[in-house]
C-alpha cells in the first residue's frame, strides 16, 4: 500500500521516530533537575551522573546495529528494545514519586537511597532502549523503498531529521511545564512524577503504533554486520605485519595491504577509506564536551538567573528549547543564504573547514558563558567564612539609634526604619554591642558564633528593646524565595501569606522562613485580637530571602517594612540568549557538515560503521566532561567555562592541521577501478584458460 507515492508503512516509522525522541529529549530536559532537587545531589555530582547517562545512551547505539545486523533483525531489535525503553521509562516516573517513601508526609522523600537505585535502574534500561533504536529506524526506514524511490527515499530522510527536531523541540518546551506543576497526595512539590510519566505513555504509544503497522514492512533479513568484518580485517592485518616483522619480508605499500592473504582487495580498499575518516574524527568528540553541557551546566546557570519574561515565567530547564527552535531557523538559512554568499565572495569552504569553524564557535559560545557567570557571580552574597559573624541592624522605632561594635571596631547611625548591609567581624574579636539613641544607653551580649543574623532594635519611652534572630544562610534554590516576619506591634499577632501560616509571634520576634516559588506576589494577612489587615506583598523576584516588618494594622490596612537578606537573582536568563545561539551555529556547520563528509568519503555500505564512529565521538565526549569536571579542582565555575574554551581551541588548532594534509577522495571512482581490475583479472584467467585449451588440442 502506497500513499503520496511513498509507502505507507512510512508514516508509522516517523510517528514512530517523533514519539521516541520526545520521550528522550523530554526526560533529559528535566534530568538534572531531577538529581538536583529531588535526589538533592550537589551540582557536580548531578553534572557527572547527567554525562555518564548521556554518554551510554551514544555507547549503546553500536551494540543495537550488531544485534540488528547480526542476530534478529532490525524489526525485532526495534520491537523488543522499545519494550525495554519502555519499562525503564516507567521506572524512572515510578522513581520520582515522592508519597512513595514519604511516610512522615514533609514532602521530601525519607529514604532516598529506593529513589536513587529505582532511577539508576530506569536510566539504563532507557540506555540500552534508545540505544538499540537510534541506528535501527532510520535503517529500517530507508530498507521500505525500492531502488527506484531514491528521490523519495532522500526527502524521507529529510522528514525523518524534521521528526526528530520536532519531537525534541515539542519535549522541551512542554515537559520542563509539567515538572513546574504542583502536585503529590500528601504534600505539595514538583511535578517530576508528570515530567517523567508523560515521555513514558508517548514511548509506549510510539511502540504501539509500530506494531500496528507491523503487517505492512517490507523486513530485510539480517546480512551480517560490516563493523565485524572490517574490525577482523584490520585484526588479521596487524596480526600478519607482526609475524613478518623481520627485514627479510618486503615491505607493503600500506600496512593495512597485510590483510590480502585473507580478505579480498575489495574490503581492504573500502577499510583504508573509513580508516581514513576515521582518523579524522579523534579530535571531534572535545566539541561535544562542550555542547553537550547545555543540559547540565548551563541549565544548572539558569536556576541562578532572573527567568521573568513579562507575563511568563521561563523555568531555567525552558532555556534548552532555544537550540531546538534555533536550528529548525538555521539549517535552512544557512543552506539557503549563508553558504551561497560565502560561495559568492569567491571562499571554498569546503567540509574540513566548515567543521573547523564549528568547533571555534563552540569555543566561542562557552567564552560567553564564562562572561555571564561572572556576572552572575557578582549578584551572589558572600557568605561569613569560618570564625566570622556577619550582623545587620533594623531600627524598629521612631528614633534614630547609634550601635557601637566593641572594642571600638565600627559604629553605625541608623534612621527610624532603616536597615543596615551586613556587615562582617571576626568573631573572637567582636565582645558586645553599645546601643544608644538620645540619652538612652544598653549593652548587647549575645554570641553570634559564625552566623548571619539580624538585630532589631526598637527604642520606647523608658529603655531599648533589642532582638537578635539568625538568618538565611544559603540562596534558595530553583529561584524560590524565603520570607519571614518581625512584629513590630505591641500585640501578639498571628500572620499568613498566601497558604503558609507563620504561626504566633510575639511583640518583636521573628518568625522562622517559609519557602515560596519565585516570581509571583501573594497575599499576607495580619490578625490580631481585634482585628485582621491584609495587603499583598511586593514583587519578590527570584532567589531572594526578605525580612518583613509588620508595623501598622489599622482599619484593615497593613504597613509594612521590606528588608533584604538576600538579594534576588538580577541576571537575566535572556543573557543565555547569546551563548545558545553562537552553539547553535556550532551546531548547524559542525554536526549537519560532519555526517555529509563522513557518507561521501567513503563507500556506501560502510556506512554503519562510519555511524558508529561518530556516535562514539559524542560517547567520548561526555566522558571527557566527566574527566575534566572532575580532575580541574577550579572552584569558579567560570574558570572551569574558560578551561573548556581553551581545551577546543587547542583541539581545534590540531584539527585544522590534520585537515590541511587531508586529500579528498571519491569513492565511486576508486570502486570503478576497482570494478575495472576484476574484470581485467576474470579476462586474463579465460586467456589462460583459452590458451590451455589451445595447447591441449593441439596435442
Amino acid at each position: 500500500p502506497s500513499c503520496f507515492g511513498y509507502p505507507l508503512s512510512i508514516f508509522f516509522i516517523v510517528i514512530n521516530e517523533f514519539c521516541e525522541r520526545f520521550s528522550y529529549y523530554g526526560m533529559r530536559a528535566v534530568l538534572v533537575l531531577y538529581f538536583k532537587y529531588f535526589l538533592q545531589w550537589d551540582d557536580n555530582l548531578s553534572t557527572a551522573i547527567y554525562h555518564t547517562f548521556v554518554a551510554l545512551c551514544y555507547l549503546t547505539p553500536i551494540l543495537g546495529a550488531l544485534i540488528a545486523d547480526s542476530w534478529l533483525g532490525k524489526f525485532k531489535t526495534i520491537i523488543s528494545l522499545s519494550i525495554v525503553y519502555t519499562i525503564g521509562q516507567a521506572v524512572m516516573a515510578v522513581s520520582s514519586i515522592n508519597d512513595l517513601t514519604d511516610h512522615n508526609r514533609d514532602g521530601s522523600p525519607d529514604t532516598v537511597t529506593v529513589h536513587i537505585a529505582l532511577s539508576m535502574v530506569g536510566l539504563i534500561l532507557i540506555a540500552l532502549g534508545t540505544g538499540g533504536i537510534k541506528p535501527c529506524v532510520s535503517a529500517f526506514g530507508g530498507d521500505q523503498f525500492e531502488d527506484d524511490q531514491e528521490k523519495q527515499r532522500s526527502r524521507f530522510f529529510s522528514i525523518f531529521y524534521l521528526s526528530i527536531n520536532a519531537g525534541s523541540l515539542l519535549s522541551t518546551i512542554i515537559t520542563p511545564i509539567l515538572r513546574a506543576q504542583e502536585c503529590g497526595i500528601h504534600s505539595k512539590q514538583r511535578c517530576y512524577p508528570l515530567a517523567f510519566g508523560v515521555p513514558a505513555a508517548l514511548m509506549a504509544i510510539s511502540l504501539v503504533v509500530f506494531i500496528i503497522g507491523s503487517g505492512m514492512y517490507k523486513k530485510v533479513q539480517p546480512q551480517g554486520n560490516i563493523m565485524i568484518q572490517v574490525s577482523k580485517c584490520i585484526g588479521f592485518a596487524i596480526k600478519n605485519r607482526f609475524r613478518h616483522r623481520s627485514k627479510a619480508f618486503p615491505k607493503r605499500e600500506h600496512w593495512l595491504d597485510w590483510a590480502s592473504e585473507k580478505y579480498d582487495k575489495r574490503l581492504i580498499a573500502q577499510t583504508k577509506m573509513v580508516l581514513k575518516v576515521l582518523f579524522l574524527y579523534i579530535p571531534l568528540p572535545m566539541f561535544w564536551a562542550l555542547f553537550d553541557q547545555q543540559g547540565s551546566r548551563w541549565t544548572l546557570q539558569a536556576t541562578t538567573m532572573d527567568g521573568n519574561f513579562g507575563s511568563i515565567q521561563i523555568q531555567p530547564d525552558q532555556m534548552q528549547t532555544v537550540n531546538p527552535i534555533l536550528i529548525v531557523i538555521m539549517v535552512p538559512v544557512v543552506d539557503a543564504v549563508v553558504y551561497p554568499l560565502i560561495k559568492k565572495c569567491k571562499i571554498n569552504f569546503t567540509p574540513l573547514r566548515k567543521i573547523t569553524v564549528g568547533m571555534f564557535l563552540a569555543a566561542l559560545a562557552f567564552v560567553a558563558a564564562a562572561l555571564v557567570q561572572v556576572q552572575i557571580d557578582k549578584t551572589l552574597p558572600v557568605f561569613p567564612a569560618a570564625g566570622q559573624s556577619q550582623i545587620k541592624i533594623i531600627n524598629l522605632g521612631t528614633n534614630s539609634v547609634t550601635v557601637q561594635f566593641e572594642p571600638q571596631l565600627k559604629n553605625v547611625t541608623v534612621t527610624s526604619m532603616e536597615s543596615t548591609s551586613y556587615m562582617t567581624f571576626e568573631t573572637s574579636q567582636l565582645t558586645s554591642l553599645k546601643i544608644s539613641s538620645g540619652e538612652k544607653v544598653t549593652t548587647f551580649n549575645g554570641t553570634l558564633g559564625g552566623k548571619r543574623a539580624t538585630l532589631g532594635i526598637r527604642t520606647n519611652v523608658t529603655n531599648i528593646d533589642v532582638k537578635l534572630s539568625e538568618d538565611a544562610m544559603s540562596k534558595p534554590e530553583e529561584g524560590n524565595n524565603l520570607i519571614r516576619f518581625i512584629n513590630n506591634l505591641p500585640d501578639t499577632i498571628n500572620v499568613t501569606m498566601g497558604d503558609s501560616s507563620f504561626g504566633a509571634l510575639t511583640s518583636l520576634s521573628a518568625s522562622n522562613y517559609s519557602l515560596f516559588p519565585g516570581g509571583r506576589k501573594d497575599q499576607i494577612t495580619v490578625m490580631t485580637n481585634s482585628m485582621s489587615c491584609s495587603a499583598t506583598s511586593k514583587a519578590l523576584g527570584f532567589g531572594s530571602a526578605y525580612t518583613i516588618v509588620i508595623n501598622k494594622c489599622s482599619g484593615g490596612i497593613l504597613d509594612t517594612v521590606y528588608s533584604e537578606d538576600i538579594p534576588p537573582n538580577t541576571v537575566h536568563m535572556a543573557w543565555q540568549i547569546p551563548q545558545y545561539f553562537i552553539l547553535t551555529c556550532a551546531e548547524v556547520v559542525f554536526s549537519v557538515t560532519g555526517l555529509e563528509f563522513s557518507y561521501s568519503q567513503a563507500p556506501s555500505n560502510m556506512k554503519a560503521v562510519l555511524q558508529a564512529g561518530w556516535l562514539l565521538t559524542v560517547a567520548v565526549g561526555n566522558i571527557i566532561v566527566l574527566i575534566v569536571a572532575g580532575a580541574s579542582k577550579l572552584s569558579e565555575q567560570w574558570a572551569e567555562y574558560v578551561l573548556f574554551a581553551a581545551l577546543l581551541l587547542a583541539v581545534c588548532i590540531i584539527f585544522a592541521v590534520m585537515a590541511y594534509f587531508y586529500t579528498y577522495v571519491d569513492p565511486n571512482e576508486i570502486e570503478a577501478q576497482l570494478d575495472e581490475e576484476e574484470k581485467k583479472q576474470v579476462k586474463k584467467e579465460q586467456d589462460v584458460d583459452e590458451k590451455k585449451a589451445e595447447a591441449d588440442s593441439q596435442m
